[in-house]
């Protein structure tokens, strides 16, 4: 459907020479809130109160990277040299690559810290998806990974319950196209899952970022599908559909993995299961 509105200014503030962009404003929002968030509960859970603060010393760094290698992977053909591969002013960051990177960094610093890997990224998951839900609309308001033209009727249904700044930030080059905000709707409900399992289903270790993983990667492979900038492994064959079915089979086989070698016997909170039955076999002696 054909529309003319105006977009909204990329630039939220401006200080002094230097603007601020609504992605970079959104971005750094995301990331605060998600921090506050998981620092709350590691204190809660016994981990020093810089524990977090500390971690995304090297994580983020890892994350811009990875983001980038992924991206030019996948785009290799359209670079003609390693200073345009390493350009990241027009874009150019895929958010598999940022996890990956991030979940590896994490992996090796808890080695380090002598902290439990699965403590850690349970406490880290619902932040991950404030900081991806927060940035998705800064690609909203950059107009980018945005999907297909919407229908009339489609036009219809949304205008009744969107607001106008929403409306017009999805007309696209003359045509309104179905938002990026899908995703961070999908995101906002995957936390309110991850905390319900949090305070209470207070479930075995690692399966509140294992059913974070999953939830993700559920709903990108469908949004996946209505975008009109993803990257291919192959013609015809998204990159990032490919990416998240891997995710969810293999978190699958982590969870059964841990579960029958008893590796996840202690509970998010940190409770031990096994304590717990030794502890009701000498009450029923």
């Amino acid at each position: 459907m054909y529309c003319s509105a105006e977009p909204y200014d990329r630039v939220f503030i401006n200080l002094g020479p230097f603007p601020v962009y609504w992605y970079g404003f959104l971005i750094m929002l995301g990331a605060l809130t998600g921090l506050i968030v998981a620092q709350r509960e590691a204190k809660r859970l016994g981990l020093h109160k810089d524990f977090f603060i500390d971690l995304l010393v090297f994580a983020i760094p890892a994350a811009i990277i990875g983001a980038r290698m992924y991206y030019v992977i996948f785009q290799f053909e359209h670079y003609d040299s390693l200073l345009e591969m390493i350009d990241i002013r027009e874009g150019g960051l895929a958010i598999h690559g940022a996890l990956i990177a991030s979940v590896l960094v994490a992996y090796l610093y808890t080695k380090k810290k002598n902290v439990s890997f699965w403590k850690v990224v349970d406490i880290a998951a619902p932040s991950l998806l404030i900081g991806q839900m927060l940035g998705r609309w800064g690609n909203f308001m950059n107009q980018e990974a945005y999907g297909g033209p919407i229908s009339e009727s489609t036009y219809q249904s949304f205008h009744q319950y969107l607001p106008d700044f929403i409306m017009n930030q999805m007309c696209v080059d003359g045509v309104y196209h179905h938002p990026t905000l899908y995703e961070s709707v999908w995101s906002m409900l995957g936390i309110i899952l991850l905390l319900v399992l949090r305070y209470k289903v207070n479930p075995r270790r690692g399966v509140i970022f294992l059913s974070y993983v999953m939830w993700y990667s559920f709903g990108r492979f469908f949004i996946e599908a209505m975008r009109t900038d993803s990257l291919y492994i192959v013609p015809g064959l998204r990159t990032a559909q490919v990416i998240s079915i891997v995710l969810i089979l293999g978190s699958l086989a982590v969870l059964y993995y841990r579960h029958k070698k008893g590796y996840d016997d202690v509970l998010y909170d940190g409770t031990s299961l096994k304590k717990q039955g030794s502890n009701r076999k000498k009450k029923k002696k």
